[in-house]
Formats: structure tokens, C-alpha cells, sequence
């Protein structure tokens, strides 16, 4: 008798076991992406960079078949908000978003005013920049970076010395004209598309960073859209939690920047 109940509370261990390893989505899984530094790097019909190598871990472990698109930031943000995405990758941790899809922390990180060193006074907060209404401000597109981060660029539209861009490249190239002279998000954006696209070689050694109170530190990471069933979301949601903890992410920045460029605006979880 003992032995017949040994052997069943093997077979029992080991059908929970094969359950549990041919878990997997119910469906395939929608990522849209966008150029995003190093976080998404598209080059040509490839995507890579440390969020789709950390997607890419993720189906693999749990057997999820996660579907990249390639669509412009503003068009990614639509998606998840209308339900058409399933993933929002990377994503800065926002009231709105919360109501649409789960957040996974990954890192944290801060936006900062970044601008060509040209011997200017330095600029200390928001109402400082505002002030300032010679200088020419340059943001992305669907960038989100909290409530006053919102305030800072309605006020900047309304002063009419906003320049609204599709990418971070974009900006990279107004700033190395001198058409637009700050522009504000992660200095690890600006860094990774000024080393991918020659037009804006050797901008980076001529960059001032400056963080302001109004932009503080905040969770960037993964949101997982309301969309999902909630056993696929569970799946993902502990695949990318475990993710976070090991600080996955913080490893994939230290081996596409310098240290320098990391310590003031990018640290682990």
C-alpha cells in the first residue's frame, strides 16, 4: 500500500510539472514597438535591444508566441490605449495606463533636460525653463513622463517654441542644427540613437544633462493590456516579474552604455 501511494503522488508531482511546463498563451501576443535608444532598436525588419531580447526570453520560457510590429511611438501608445496591443514596451508608469493594463516595474529611471553645452546659465527647474522663452524645446511624440511632465510641454505649446517629433533621432537632429536647443526625456534614448545614425555623430560628447524636482524618479518597465485573458496575463505578468527582480533589464543597459551615462538617469529596480 505504501508503495502504490508513493507511486501515485509521483504521477501526481509529475502531471502538475508537465502542466506547468506547456502553460502557454491562448493566443499570439501583440508588441508593437517603436525606435526607442537602445530599449528597441529596428534595423531594417529586424527588431532587437533589450525589451524584445527580454520578450523574446520570456516566450521561450513560457511558450507564448509574442508578434512584433514596427509602428511609430504615438501609434504604439494608440494601440494599447484602444486594446489593439497587448504588450506597451518600455513604459513609464502613468495614472491612465493603470486603468487600461497591469504595470511591471523593471528599472528605474528619470527624464532630465538635455541640451548642447553652450555656456548657458544652468536650468534648475520647470519654471526656470519656462522663463527662459528663447530657448527652443524639442519632445517625442508620446513620451510620457508623469502629470507635471505633461504640464511642463502644454505650457511650452502654448508659448509656441515646441517642436513635437515623431522619434528621438528626430530630435538628435534638431538639437545638432541648432534648430531646437533642450529637449527632455532618458539621456540613454538620446544616447542610443545618436550612436546609430551617423547624421548626429559626436553630439554626445557635446551634451549637458540637467535633472530638474519636477521630474523625478520613476518605475519604467512593461504594462500588460486588460485585453488579455486573465490566465495569459498571469503568465506573462510572473515571466516578467521574475524578469525585473533579476534585473534583467539593468544588465541589457550596462552592455549597450557606458556607466557615465547611466548613473544619473537609469538604475535597477
Amino acid at each position: 500500500m505504501r508503495l502504490r501511494g508513493l507511486l501515485a503522488a509521483c504521477l501526481a508531482a509529475q502531471t502538475v510539472l508537465a502542466a506547468q511546463a506547456s502553460a502557454s498563451c491562448s493566443r499570439a501576443i501583440a508588441a508593437p514597438v517603436s525606435s526607442n535608444g537602445a530599449s528597441v532598436i529596428i534595423d531594417g525588419e529586424h527588431v532587437k535591444g533589450i525589451y524584445p531580447d527580454l520578450l523574446r526570453t520570456v516566450a521561450s520560457k513560457t511558450g507564448c508566441n509574442i508578434v512584433f510590429s514596427v509602428v511609430p511611438r504615438a501609434r504604439q501608445v494608440a494601440m494599447f490605449k484602444a486594446g489593439k496591443a497587448d504588450l506597451l514596451v518600455p513604459a513609464s508608469r502613468t495614472p491612465e495606463r493603470d486603468q487600461l493594463g497591469t504595470f511591471v516595474p523593471m528599472i528605474n529611471h528619470r527624464a532630465m533636460l538635455i541640451s548642447v553645452a553652450t555656456g548657458r546659465a544652468p536650468l534648475t527647474s520647470a519654471q526656470d525653463l519656462l522663463a527662459r522663452k528663447e530657448l527652443r524645446v524639442a519632445v517625442v511624440r508620446g513620451f510620457d513622463y508623469g502629470e507635471h511632465y505633461a504640464a511642463l510641454v502644454n505650457e511650452l505649446q502654448k508659448q509656441g517654441r515646441l517642436f513635437v517629433e515623431v522619434d528621438v533621432i528626430a530630435v538628435a537632429r534638431l538639437l545638432n542644427a541648432g534648430s531646437a536647443d533642450v529637449t527632455i526625456m532618458g539621456p540613454t534614448l538620446m544616447a542610443g540613437a545618436i550612436r546609430r545614425d551617423p547624421r548626429v555623430h559626436g553630439l554626445q560628447e557635446k551634451l549637458k544633462m540637467e535633472p530638474i524636482p519636477e521630474l523625478p524618479w520613476r518605475h519604467s518597465g512593461a504594462y500588460l493590456s486588460n485585453a488579455l485573458k486573465p490566465d495569459d496575463q498571469a503568465i506573462l505578468r510572473e515571466a516578467l516579474d521574475k524578469a525585473g527582480k533579476s534585473n534583467q533589464i539593468m544588465e541589457g543597459y550596462l552592455r549597450y552604455f557606458r556607466a557615465d551615462v547611466l548613473t544619473d538617469s537609469v538604475r535597477p529596480r
